[in-house]
């Protein structure tokens, strides 16, 4: 069983920072709770909203992150960029072109001998065109085969336009266990099984306070909005956190997903818990 979990707060030099404290809040008695095998943060903006450092990959593994994924914002804080060589469990996604520093895969062994392919993808419509994710998926995949090679393939797409990120879910559907989709901070009700078996889901939302605009604080991003005029920039939300993430079981022979369903804690938004 697995949980990946969103840690997009959009924040920048705040005295608190929401996204970080819900995942440190809740991680730990979720993989408690709900016997999770597995948890992938999307770590990308942990750091005040821009990018990550080693020392925040070391808070989310001690709260009980296995893999850290990214997005656009990898690169945003420089000295992340070494650290991705010596740390194979931060992904960046794996669609950057050869030569770029760290890896999009990630082969998680667990204790009892299975295996988890965590594959890190970025989109192109209203990004940086990157390589093609879907010819990206394909080479991430290889010669794995799930449920032969591989108990579970678990896919971060980090995606603007939801019409790319339901493509890409329908591409990998029956080849891999889950396609969940990050970058837009609000979560999305349209988590699924799809036809061949691959759980689906086009947005986790970020872990962060969700009484503001997408983690900034909302009377500063509401004016520029209305005037269109240059001002101070919006500052940082410093309110509860939400955590926000998906909950997936795979089938322990075909590795295909049996259940998908959202995870959300603490903060503004309902909370749904799910059971086992």
């Amino acid at each position: 069983m697995t949980g990946t979990i969103n840690e997009h707060p959009r924040l920048r030099r705040c005295r608190r920072p929401p996204g970080r404290d819900a995942v440190k809040s809740h991680l730990p008695a979720l993989r408690r709770d709900l016997a999770l095998d597995l948890a992938i943060v999307n770590a990308e903006n942990a750091a005040h909203g821009f990018g990550l450092t080693e020392k925040i990959c070391g808070e989310l593994y001690e709260a009980g992150a296995d893999v850290l994924t990214t997005g656009n914002h990898v690169w945003d804080q420089r000295e992340i960029i070494p650290y991705l060589d010596r740390d194979p469990r931060v992904l960046r996604p794996a669609n950057f072109p050869p030569g770029t520093p760290g890896a999009g895969t990630y082969l998680h062994r667990l204790g009892d001998g299975r295996s988890v392919l965590v594959v890190n993808l970025m989109g192109r419509l209203f990004l940086d065109l990157l390589d093609d994710p879907f010819r990206g998926l394909d080479a991430a995949l290889g010669d794995n085969l799930l449920g032969r090679d591989v108990s579970a393939i678990l896919i971060d797409f980090h995606a603007e336009a939801t019409s790319e990120k339901t493509a890409l879910g329908h591409y990998g559907d029956g080849r891999v266990s889950a396609v969940v989709s990050t970058h837009t901070h609000i979560p999305t009700a349209d988590h699924r099984v799809l036809p061949g078996g691959t759980g689906y889901i086009s947005d986790l939302g970020m872990c962060g306070d969700y009484d503001s605009v997408i983690g900034l604080e909302k009377t500063a991003s509401v004016r520029r909005f209305v005037t269109r005029m240059p001002g101070q920039k919006p500052q940082p939300a410093e309110g509860e956190g939400t955590l926000c993430g998906v909950f997936v079981v795979t089938d322990d022979t075909t590795g295909l997903c049996r259940r998908i369903e959202p995870l959300r804690l603490g903060g503004r938004l309902a909370p749904n818990l799910p059971a086992l």
